[in-house]
């Protein structure tokens, strides 16, 4: 049977080969950062969310600018956000100047009228609600399964809509006073790291924040300039849809800069998180056993570090050293730290939710089991009396095997030789 083109460069990406420490090895490793995006952009999912973020871009895109017009002119400022509403079209050629001249004026008339009571709260929801599915497209890219709190969600939202178009209208403003050539690409990255490092409701650091940033930074420049060329030379669409063709062009263009801004943002988290390279955007379904063995070994290694260096663990270094998807030790923990084993500190690492000279391995096994967490309601099902024997007998061995074994007493018992200074297991093979 004959390997599909992704199986065959995953086999070659994570051999062995990949693993030295020389030249080959290195490029290797680097190959897999792009071959995860265009894998991820390949199953469709991004593109699905970019297609969504364009509708949601029709709905806000003259509220938003209406609600920066009316906070703009406060200042005196508000011509200056017509420039910026050009440099956002210019990729689609003649067009753009035709495209900013509709925008600006639907805006001018709807800035008027959001004095209103109503139609401010109806501003402010299409807004919310905008940022609201943004912040969900660079979730779904993190891996993040819980969005902000609907108090969080009003009050940085309408910090990001009232701040982000006068630090805009500034940086363009400095840009223009000093003569700066590569200014927009600069003022662009800038601003995709920003949203990189505050819009997934997840800590993320600022090494793989501007990493994206830069990167579709860059994609948004060349893919503008391409597009811009493509749209000269497309007599086609003109043909199409004539007088039309510069609403179709504006379209296409708000979808690909969609699809950039979410292709950086799914490279930041790949950079911060290099655990999933492999994995991707699939769903991953770990079995009972899986799960029981992965917090066994999440709880000796945060123990072992935190008793023996004192050091504490992130999620993607336990995954780095545990070698699974970072994945499967988030949602693992999560259940750990439901049970009160787990606990985090102010910078999100994880040490022992309680002294692990009292909590029990039995106590580890039931919380990785953790029922709660089923999938529908079980107790209806039909009973049939030799499983429910078996599961018991089942529960009981492993509730022998552990006995009242505590979990200080197993590690202690079994700490490793090979261990490293900052609580690492160094390893021999």
């Amino acid at each position: 049977m004959i390997a599909s083109p992704w199986q065959w460069l995953d086999d070659r990406l994570w051999s062995r080969r990949a693993q030295s420490h020389g030249a080959f090895g290195h490029a290797l490793r680097a190959a897999r950062y792009p071959y995860a995006m265009l894998r991820d952009l390949a199953r469709g999912n991004i593109n699905l969310h970019a297609m969504g973020l364009v509708f949601n871009t029709l709905l806000a895109l003259i509220p938003l600018l209406a609600f920066s017009f009316a906070i703009l002119k406060l200042f005196g400022a508000h011509r200056d956000l017509e420039p910026v509403v050009y440099e956002f079209f210019r990729p689609v050629g003649t067009a753009a100047r035709e495209l900013t001249h509709t925008v600006m004026e639907f805006t001018r008339k709807v800035s008027g009228g959001i004095v209103g009571s109503l139609g401010l709260v109806l501003l402010l929801w299409t807004l919310l609600g905008t940022l609201e599915k943004i912040e969900s497209s660079f979730n779904y890219l993190w891996h993040v399964e819980e969005s902000r709190s609907l108090a969080r969600r009003i009050s940085e939202y309408l910090a990001v809509t009232v701040l982000a178009p006068m630090l805009l209208v500034l940086g363009i403003a400095l840009a223009h006073s000093f003569g700066l050539s590569l200014a927009p690409y600069a003022i662009v990255a800038a601003l995709f790291t920003v949203l990189y490092k505050l819009v997934p409701n997840t800590a993320v650091r600022w090494l793989p924040a501007v990493s994206g940033g830069v990167f579709a930074g860059a994609l948004w420049t060349w893919t503008g300039t391409w597009f811009a060329d493509w749209f000269v030379y497309s007599a086609g669409l003109t043909i199409v849809y004539a007088g039309f063709a510069f609403f179709v062009a504006g379209l296409l263009w708000v979808y690909v800069g969609w699809l950039v801004l979410l292709l950086g943002a799914r490279l930041s988290f790949y950079v911060q998180n290099p655990s999933y390279l492999r994995l991707g955007l699939v769903e991953l379904q770990l079995s009972a056993a899986e799960t029981e063995d992965l917090a066994l070994r999440i709880m000796y290694l945060v123990t072992l570090a935190y008793t023996h260096s004192g050091s504490r663990w992130r999620t993607d270094a336990l995954a780095a050293q545990l070698r699974v998807p970072g994945i499967a030790v988030s949602r693992t923990a999560a259940r750990l730290e439901a049970a009160g084993l787990l606990t985090t500190d102010e910078s999100e690492r994880w040490l022992p939710g309680r002294d692990p000279g009292h909590v029990s391995l039995r106590e580890i096994l039931h919380a990785a089991r953790d029922p709660r967490r089923s999938v529908g309601d079980t107790h209806g099902a039909l009973r049939i009396p030799a499983v429910d024997r078996l599961r018991e007998e089942l529960q009981r061995a492993s509730d022998t095997v552990c006995g009242e074994t505590k979990l200080r007493d197993w590690v202690e018992a079994s700490v490793p030789r090979s261990l490293a200074g900052d609580g690492h297991i160094v390893d021999q093979q």
